[in-house]
């Protein structure tokens, strides 16, 4: 029998990027990444025609706008990447029995909660970004009922473009940073949101059940602030730099930003009991060693 085939799509962004390095450690699968120019997942034809030249057991798809203040002006490219691209990969994950893994974001709720969002909340974007990444979400629903969604917060890696990488940046530049504190959230080490995918299918392959089709929300633990963030990068790194805590009136952004992204991750735990959620400065920390 050959190996299932995982097509990795948005394979040059943070995840796709992480899913790369972990590969290596999943020799029964075989491994197909590809970038926007590889596939471009807004074309029918070309998705169709892929899949049936390939026929994946499973789509990993990684592919996102993630630019969120240029999304609330380049609304249409938005809307084609985070929205009508994942209608076209849900319904030819259909047509050829491909399990659909997608990822989405905090950014589907509005941020005015009190208490951890379940999967079950009701979602409001507040900026556009927000509401192309739900639209995904229903037509990933809509057009394949077997698909994963997860749902996933203030991602950060070795590559690309972050928060963890930015503040490296500037504290190396600058002797005094102004970071926001007034709004709350919960770390994602893109490493171990790549492991926990993995896992997810690792377990399906053993035993079918372990396919459980539906909404999850996942993180590192913790609840801190973007600032109490930039403390904890400064400390794991020795720097120097002063980090001034400022309300989010004064950092002033296109796009408005949830006050609150918080995830309750009960439903991942419950539905995959095998899967460990690390703490955020745990992650943080082996993040920061890739990096230094």
């Amino acid at each position: 029998m050959p190996a299932p085939v995982i097509m990795v799509t948005g394979a040059n962004g943070q995840l796709g990027k992480e899913i790369r390095d972990l590969a290596a450690h999943y020799k029964q699968f075989h491994f197909i990444f590809l970038s926007r120019q590889d596939l471009p997942v807004h074309q029918f034809e070309q998705v169709q025609h892929y899949f049936e030249t390939v026929l994946p057991a499973y789509c990993i798809n990684c592919a996102a706008y993630t630019a969120v203040d240029k999304a609330e002006t380049d609304r249409e490219t938005a809307m084609l990447v985070n929205g009508d691209s994942v209608g076209i990969l849900a319904a030819a994950c259909k047509s050829f029995n491909t399990r659909f893994i997608h990822i989405s974001t905090d950014y589907v709720f509005d941020g005015t909660a009190t208490v951890p969002y379940s999967e079950e909340d009701m979602t409001n974007p507040v900026n556009y970004y927000g509401s192309t990444k739900l639209k995904g979400e229903a037509l990933a629903v809509k057009n394949n009922s077997e698909s994963i969604i997860i749902r996933t917060s203030w991602v950060y890696s070795a590559y690309g473009n972050n928060f963890v990488k930015t503040m490296l940046k500037l504290m190396k530049e600058r002797t005094s940073l102004n970071v926001v504190n007034d709004q709350l959230g919960s770390p994602t080490y893109a490493a171990d949101l790549a492991k926990l995918i993995l896992g997810i299918i690792e377990e399906s392959e053993k035993a079918p059940g372990k396919w459980v089709p539906g909404i999850y929300h996942y993180s590192n633990d913790g609840i801190i602030s973007w600032y109490d963030f930039a403390v904890a990068i400064r400390t794991f790194t020795g720097s120097s730099c002063t980090i001034h805590p400022i309300p989010t009136t004064a950092y002033p952004t296109p796009a408005k930003r949830p006050a609150w992204s918080v995830f309750n991750k009960d439903k991942i735990k419950s539905t995959w009991p095998t899967i460990v959620i690390k703490d955020w400065k745990t992650s943080l920390s082996a993040a920061i060693d890739r990096l230094m």
